[in-house]
């Protein structure tokens, strides 16, 4: 996933993969290796990539080791990845114990509105993993025009979906007009 994400912003940002290798100091070859999935670049290419192309490293870090299934690739992930901010953070209001089981969890976030319950309750804490591509029905975190939502994940064939445990709350479909972006998978809660 990193390779195609790396494609992507180059792509976005309008830079030649010529152009990149110049400003990396990285061979041609390699990078397209490198965008193609075939290789990793390492830490220290990785901070030079997201140097030339002015992207936090971060982000791109959180995607480094992942493998895009098909349907992940029929549905675009890439291009509803968040790669050019970091979330921010008002308040923190202390730490949570990291189980062993989302040992590649982010950060844990505390659910705000009753919309997921009674899975994710109110005040409860769930792990958050970001920047990580999601499978149908899976949990995530999404930026859904200007609000932060917690929903599942349903991929259908022409469309996706994000849907509230709560009963009452209708789905949202998601059109190629919409501002979405997936910030991460909710792995489980507290």
């Amino acid at each position: 996933m990193i390779g195609d994400l790396i494609s992507k912003i180059r792509e976005d940002k309008q830079i030649s993969k010529t152009n990149l290798a110049k400003d990396t100091n990285i061979n041609v070859g390699h990078l397209t290796h490198i965008e193609k999935g075939e290789r990793n670049p390492s830490h220290k290419a990785l901070k030079s990539i997201c140097d030339a192309l002015d992207v936090p490293y971060q982000p791109l870090m959180y995607a480094y080791d992942k493998k895009l299934t098909e349907e992940q690739i029929g549905y675009k992930v890439v291009d509803h990845i968040k790669y050019d901010v970091l979330p921010k953070i008002d308040n923190i209001s202390g730490f949570c114990t990291c189980p062993k089981e989302y040992h590649s969890a982010s950060a844990c976030l505390r659910v705000n509105d009753d919309s997921m319950s009674p899975r994710f309750e109110i005040g409860t804490y769930v792990y958050i993993e970001f920047n990580t591509p999601l499978n149908n029905k899976d949990f995530g975190l999404f930026e859904y025009g200007n609000r932060h939502i917690i929903r599942k994940f349903i991929v259908r064939m022409n469309d996706l979906v994000l849907r509230a445990e709560k009963e009452g709350i209708e789905d949202i479909i998601v059109t190629s007009k919409d501002d979405f972006k997936i910030i991460g998978k909710v792995l489980g809660k507290v």
